[in-house]
């Protein structure tokens, strides 16, 4: 079966001139992909109406669906509901209800809505309204060339509530779908080079298609499996695909490392705990970004100085003094001692350099040593990181929690010193 073609519009000049990063292109074909689209164009367009209309009535041209994010405000700039009204040969007309909406809206927090907010609530004569129930913009949706329309906010927040509640209900009505199934095998401590190496025998298995997506600091493999392919014959594939990576797999069809942690810890009713310098708290934020992380997460230490790593975690200052803050003892004495000290089952510990300053020959940037302090040992990686200081400091995060999830799961290598 034929995959129907969808095409994604952007609008504003702060997206276009690269003063606002485009994530809602990116969020959108991914999903438009997995549901069985073919994503075949991806444009961007200012605050110039003449501009709009014209790249508008192309995207209808391009694809049976469009989805346009942006340009739904109430400012003179935000011009989408008038481009749209040209490209169906109509008119403006207010609807009353939207704008009953948005006043509500504004009333249930005491305020009192400002009159350029009735711009909002005038949409083209010939659309639907979409109701817009996490922010002030109404959607709409219209039909032009053969193709159907999606307006929509591009506020990142209310475009995927958007997705999930109005358009990717309405396409599922409205398309036969190829009814492909995708199995996606979620991995950390790998690079995506070496996945390739490792999967290039699945490269022209009949009826699955193999794809690679990289999400710092993980790396996922999808596998899109044609309808023909039997339940079993799937299951032996991903079996498959899974052996020949190894170690590196901690999910298929999972969520991300932190919930995929956090749901061994609550099975098995254990707890962690965390002590960081160079990740400055982002480990505990990331493992307790997790809805229900306060069963298993106790304490986050964030020990910049040496004074804080002996205070708050036990480290001796001659340990520090002998081998450097950043150092595989003091990484291992962070990890015990914050486990120690609050009761937990596990304590994780990161050191490093992240830089741009900091680093001497012996230790450049990017050295950094995680830890990981279990009831009966300790576990221990040195890294060897490049890039930002935000990089480095992401794939640190990344590596102490693979580390803890590998031995979670029995499945880490990784040297470990007794307790």
């Amino acid at each position: 079966m034929e995959r129907p073609r969808a095409v994604l519009l952007s609008q504003g000049d702060e997206v276009l001139t690269g003063q606002t990063v485009d994530t809602n292109a990116a969020w959108l074909a991914e999903r438009l992909t997995d549901l069985g689209f073919d994503v075949v164009l991806q444009m961007t367009v200012g605050d110039r109406l003449d501009a709009l209309v014209a790249a508008t009535r192309q995207c209808f041209e391009a694809g049976e669906v469009l989805i346009c994010t942006g340009g739904l405000g109430p400012t003179q700039d935000d011009l989408t509901s008038q481009a749209v009204a040209r490209v169906l040969d109509t008119e403006l007309r207010l609807d009353a209800d939207e704008l009953a909406h948005i006043r509500a809206l504004y009333a249930a927090f005491g305020r009192t809505m400002a009159a350029s907010n009735e711009k909002q609530a005038w949409l083209p004569a010939t659309a639907e309204a979409l109701r817009n129930d996490w922010g002030t913009a109404p959607g709409f949706s219209a039909e032009h060339a053969g193709s159907v329309g999606f307006f929509v906010p591009g506020v990142p927040r209310e475009m995927r509530s958007f997705w999930d509640h109005r358009i990717r209900p309405a396409l599922l009505r409205r398309f036969e779908l190829p009814g492909e199934r995708l199995r996606t095998l979620r991995c950390l401590g790998i690079h995506e080079s070496k996945l390739a190496t490792l999967l290039k025998p699945f490269e022209d298995v009949d009826g699955m298609v193999l794809g690679f997506r990289t999400m710092l600091p993980e790396n996922q493999v999808k596998l899109r499996f044609a309808p023909g392919v039997s339940a079993e014959r799937e299951a032996e594939l991903v079996g498959a695909v899974r052996e020949a990576i190894g170690r590196s797999v901690f999910g298929v069809d999972s969520g991300p490392v932190e919930a995929v942690i956090g749901e061994l810890l609550a099975e098995a009713g254990e707890t962690v705990a965390t002590a960081e310098s160079c990740t400055g708290g982002g480990l505990s934020a990331t493992l307790t970004s997790v809805p229900g992380s306060s069963r298993y997460f106790l304490e986050g230490a964030c020990v910049y100085a040496n004074a804080a790593k002996a205070r708050t975690c036990g480290v001796e200052p001659a340990v520090i003094d002998q081998h450097g803050a950043v150092s595989e003892p003091v990484a291992i004495a962070m990890a015990r001692g914050i486990r120690e000290r609050v009761g937990a089952t596990y304590g994780l510990g990161t050191t490093g350099i992240a830089g741009p300053g900091g680093g001497t020959p012996d230790k450049p940037v990017g050295t950094v040593h995680i830890a990981v302090a279990t009831p009966d040992d300790v576990l221990h990686r040195k890294l060897r990181l490049a890039g930002s200081r935000e990089r480095i400091a992401r794939l640190t995060i990344g590596s102490a929690l693979d580390l803890f999830r590998r031995h979670l799961q029995g499945r880490t290598d990784f040297v470990r010193t007794p307790a």
